[in-house]
């Protein structure tokens, strides 16, 4: 079964967290999946570790195109692997974590972005991951614009990486 059907686009969902992180909040996605075996740690390192060779081209790509801009394209001088708060799940700045919920993220000069990712324990795709963005100019907006289709294509991709059969145990 391949990834984009094992994770699904959803209305964007918000925690009482997540639904005051930006304000205004200019952009945001909900793509939900399943998975009952892994703890929310586990599910963030599956999303977040790029194995397509795909998404891995198109990301170089596009480091190479916004380094022009002068957007962040290395690795953070705070850089750690710890999952603690400030430590790192792949690229992203870890804000906040609870038994419930993951907030990651990174800010840049044209943008504030965070991800959180909360298990609702549903049945069926009890995992979801919203993106969040609060542009911060003009650069921002244009960024995007262009952005936003591939933004789609990948998270749906990566969502589906953290997807376990697994059944859930019983409470």
């Amino acid at each position: 079964m391949s990834n984009t059907r094992i994770s699904k686009k959803e209305e964007v969902f918000l925690t009482e967290q997540t639904s005051k992180l930006f304000d205004p909040l200019d952009f945001a996605d909900t793509f939900s999946t399943t998975n009952h075996e892994d703890s929310l740690e586990e599910i963030s390192k599956l999303i977040f570790t790029l194995k397509s060779k795909w998404i891995i081209a198109l990301f170089e790509l596009r480091n190479k195109l916004v380094s022009v801009f002068g957007l962040k394209t290395d690795i953070p001088s705070d850089y750690k692997e710890d999952f603690v708060v400030g430590g790192y799940v792949g690229f992203f700045k870890i804000y906040a974590i609870s038994d419930e919920q993951l907030i990651l993220g990174a800010d840049d000069k044209h943008l504030k972005f965070r991800v959180g990712i909360h298990n609702t324990q549903a049945a069926t795709n009890n995992i979801k991951v919203t993106t969040l963005v609060q542009l911060n100019n003009t650069f921002g907006k244009i960024y995007m614009t262009i952005i936003a289709p591939f933004h789609r294509l990948i998270v749906k991709r990566m969502v589906g990486q953290g997807y376990s059969d697994a059944a859930p145990s019983a409470s």
